[in-house]
């Protein structure tokens, strides 16, 4: 925090400073944090019980002091590399042939945004995705120009095919199935997080593999601005999670945001925006979709077409997983 920062505040209320000297022996360093009626503003929401560890880092950074859009990127990043997650990042499930592809996107509070689709061998898409938005005159690259783009800024190539993922598909070969697993609570596709810093600005950003076997080159909603994610500082931020394939038609997240602009609750607004899923889909069989909102007073909602989606909730002192309202008993 610069000097005069700190005078302005501290002139407004409560200042805090902790001797950080516990750490090492002999240590007498000083380090200034927030007020704290600024530090308890901070929160994070994010899709999934994955969310549960995301949101820990990401609450960390903003204690830290770190803007919004460095505990979204931090906070997914810990998802994408965990091999355990077979839809995030490394150990991702793979597409009909066997190669793990993935989409993120990123955006901050001033309408900057960015975004990669169909990237390959490359761990951390939501970090490359940030460095599209900040460091060219573009929004989305996609498949090997994103790859090549991140190599470029020092991104190592990986193998993200773990053995569980390539036994998962092989086995879903030997079946000769060509039909793709339903999207619900046991096979979901993305992870989604929205975050509030202590200065009242929000991020948000989503990471996925994508749709577990899919077709060779498709891409869903994550990647994309207005559908997977959608932000305006002065209004709140949406997040999707579910099949990309609706969530695009009604351009999900960005509804959600007007919806609140036109005075409707986070939780309503999700609401508002699944109804539009149900008007602009015949077949609502196996087609789950969730969404989850902030405003920018740092109220929370969701809103999900059938049980079974749940988000995690972080703030300073408490942690906990939410069970999302719904239309429809899963019966799957």
């Amino acid at each position: 925090m610069k000097r005069r920062d700190f005078v302005k505040i501290g002139g407004l209320g409560t200042t805090a400073l902790i001797i950080d000297g516990c750490k090492a022996k002999g240590n007498s360093e000083k380090k200034e944090i927030l007020p704290l009626p600024h530090l308890n503003q901070v929160k994070v929401i994010s899709t999934w019980n994955s969310g549960i560890n995301a949101n820990k880092t990401a609450i960390e950074a903003l204690k830290n002091n770190k803007s919004a859009l460095d505990a979204v990127e931090l906070g997914l990043n810990v998802i994408e590399s965990d091999p355990e997650n077979t839809s995030v990042g490394i150990g991702g499930l793979p597409d009909e042939n066997g190669n793990v592809t993935l989409d993120a996107c990123i955006m901050d509070h001033q309408f900057n945004c960015g975004s990669v689709s169909y990237i390959q061998n490359i761990k951390n898409p939501i970090s490359v995705a940030r460095k599209v938005m900040e460091d060219t005159p573009h929004v989305m690259l996609s498949g090997k120009g994103a790859y090549n783009f991140a190599i470029s800024k020092g991104f190592k190539h990986a193998n993200l095919l773990t053995e569980t993922s390539k036994e998962s598909w092989e086995e879903w070969k030997k079946e000769n199935n060509s039909n793709l697993p339903a999207i619900n609570h046991e096979n979901h596709d993305t992870i989604a997080m929205i975050a509030l810093d202590h200065k009242g600005n929000l991020a948000t950003g989503c990471t996925t593999s994508g749709w577990a076997y899919k077709m060779e080159g498709r891409v869903g909603d994550s990647p994309i601005i207005g559908s997977g994610v959608y932000l305006d500082n002065e209004v709140g931020a949406a997040c999707a999670t579910g099949l990309g394939e609706a969530i695009i038609k009604i351009c999900g997240s960005h509804a959600i945001v007007e919806l609140m602009r036109n005075g409707e609750s986070p939780e309503q607004a999700c609401k508002i925006a699944i109804q539009r899923i149900k008007n602009s889909n015949k077949d609502l069989k196996d087609l789950q979709v969730g969404f989850i909102a902030m405003n920018k007073k740092g109220e929370i909602g969701s809103y999900s077409l059938y049980s079974g989606f749940n988000y995690a909730y972080q703030d300073i002192q408490r942690s906990k997983l939410i069970d999302s309202q719904y239309d429809f008993e899963w019966k799957g």
